[in-house]
């Protein structure tokens, strides 16, 4: 008897959705698959979109990765493009679907039935709301390349996360007076202060106007209106605070969802129902760091996803794993990456952690081109679980992060990091690598050889009574220094002891590594009490510009 071919509609297509497709076809040449897309492209580098706005990628077909014909042609999908499914009867095991060109609509009929409906941009509910413009889709793309024209000078973006921080470089690339408005007391909030505070100064460095702690309350024909009472400029207006989870057609079908608004699935991605499942930016995640439901609407986390699905359905015992959110971002001349969880939310759950702050080159510093990197590592105290990290610098921080974040999938303690074995020669890196770095400065805090204090802890040390010892050189020291401070250079410091007063004593430097040596020198000196400032006092100024900032 001729088995049955199994038949399966995928609604939404993108990452998730023709990830799914692809390896289904891969998988199963006699399987029937449809793919309903509501918009007028099925597969486009979304993550592209701002720098074809930008004018850096030229071509508007290279955003298009696959049509309709070249996926018929080479893995026999029916993908419909312009078709939006408007309901689902989980009963008949059908969808009701809207050809948006001709008007029509019908029920196609599954087996198995993929939700791949991904997130929509958040738009503020305030008066002039219509004029902000959004970038999530190809369509998107052209009605804000169609708003800028020659005459135009200002633009207001809402919201400073990577999206938003991206639009805002990609206009001031097409010659506009950019205002970023965000509503938190920074940028990007996936960093903690001190590290998005190097990023805000790149920004502002480049020409653009950071308001923070502050939100749009009304959109005018040329300006906004803020909450502090005071307007902008703006000709152009876009919306980059965030997206919301496009699952209401799972909710109208009955499928659970989360608190978050997110579709729930298991570690198949199988939805409440067992003949659904659901992939991409809304469904709802695992995070890797405290198991708990988790909104992560990253493109490699689909894809991954809509794989798994198609093995899944074949028969093939796959499950998905925990997410650890690892994003980057390229901001002018710089790269934020993070990966895990940032000191903030570990403080704010009473998770203990140890701090490692290091500023590294990108590759020897002989070698021409080296760039400054900030490196920021959060770790278990008691098991030396890696719990995040983050990355701000001119080149290299991506290949970190993807360190660490291989590191912590694969259960590597934080003092491992500096027992890698990583490609060295002087143009990609150091003999003693930042990632191995990070593991040194790990194990000796784990070891008791290094009792550092972190920027915001610093003042209330100080408050306490320790006595602030700056180890750099003198014409460095001239520069600005910590009120108080007593200036012995780490080589004059061992000719010098008699000068260390008694108590507690915080050592800096510029970036730590002078004063964690100058904490060892005094700890083997009959000095108890000395702790070293972590990242010396590029990071401590960083944080204190923050704080001072927040404080008004």
């Amino acid at each position: 008897m001729e088995q049955h071919a199994r038949k399966v509609v995928i609604v939404g297509g993108v990452a998730g959705g023709m990830s799914a497709a692809t390896r289904l076809r891969r998988m199963d040449e006699q399987a029937s698959i449809v793919v309903f897309e509501r918009s007028g492209y099925v597969s486009f580098a979304n993550c592209g979109l701002p720098y074809y706005v930008g004018g850096i990628i030229t071509e508007r077909d290279d955003l298009l990765l696959q049509t309709p014909q070249s996926l018929a042609d080479r893995f026999a999908l029916d993908v419909r493009v312009g078709h939006e499914v408007r309901s689902i009867d989980r009963d008949a095991k059908t969808v009701s679907v809207i050809d948006h060109a001709t008007g029509r609509t019908f029920d196609e009929p599954y087996d198995h039935l993929i939700l791949s409906t991904g997130a929509a941009p958040f738009v503020p509910d305030v008066p002039g709301r219509e004029r902000a413009l959004a970038l999530r889709t190809v369509e998107d793309t052209d009605r804000l390349n169609a708003a800028i024209h020659p005459g135009m000078r200002t633009a207001v973006v809402i919201g400073g996360g990577f999206i938003g921080l991206e639009v805002a470089e990609n206009l001031v690339h097409r010659g506009l007076d950019v205002t970023i408005v965000e509503f938190a007391d920074q940028l990007l909030a996936p960093l903690d202060p001190e590290m998005a505070m190097l990023i805000e100064r790149e920004v502002v460095d480049n020409g653009v106007t950071v308001l923070v702690n502050n939100q749009v309350v009304a959109i005018g024909d040329r300006d906004v209106t803020l909450a502090d009472g005071s307007t902008r400029s703006a000709d152009l207006v876009v919306a980059s605070i965030g997206v919301r989870p496009e699952a209401s057609l799972a909710a109208s079908a009955g499928l659970t969802i989360g608190e978050r608004g997110g579709i729930v699935v298991d570690d198949q991605q199988r939805t409440s129902d067992p003949n659904i499942f659901a992939v991409g930016d809304a469904v709802q995640k695992i995070d890797a760091i405290d198991g708990a439901p988790t909104m992560v609407p990253l493109a490699n986390v689909a894809n991954r996803h809509g794989r798994l699905v198609a093995d899944v359905i074949v028969g093939r015992d796959v499950r998905s794993k925990p997410v650890q959110a690892t994003a980057i971002v390229g901001v002018f001349r710089l790269q934020a990456a993070a990966t895990g969880w940032n000191e903030k939310r570990l403080r704010a759950t009473g998770r203990p952690y140890r701090a490692v702050h290091t500023h590294p080159a990108s590759h020897a510093r002989y070698y021409p081109g080296a760039q400054d990197m900030s490196l920021k590592l959060l770790f278990d105290p008691e098991t030396e679980q890696i719990l995040g990290a983050q990355g701000v610098g001119g080149e290299g921080i991506d290949k970190r992060i993807d360190v660490i974040a291989t590191a912590m999938k694969s259960g590597l303690r934080a003092s491992d990091l500096a027992d890698l074995e990583l490609a060295y020669a002087p143009q990609f890196g150091s003999a003693k690598d930042p990632i191995n770095m990070l593991g040194f400065v790990a194990e000796n805090i784990q070891t008791g050889l290094n009792n550092p204090i972190q920027w915001h802890e610093a003042q209330a040390y100080l408050d306490a009574g320790a006595t602030p010892i700056d180890v750099r050189a003198a014409d460095e020291f001239a520069t600005g220094q910590l009120p108080g401070a007593i200036n012995i250079p780490v080589d004059e410091l061992r000719a010098r002891l008699d000068e260390v007063p008694d108590g507690p004593i915080l050592i800096y430097c510029l970036v730590g590594i002078r004063g964690h040596i100058a904490t060892r020198i005094l700890a083997q000196s009959g000095f108890t009490q000395v702790r070293g400032l972590a990242g010396g006092i590029q990071t401590y100024l960083a944080g204190m510009e923050w704080e001072r900032r927040r404080a008004g």
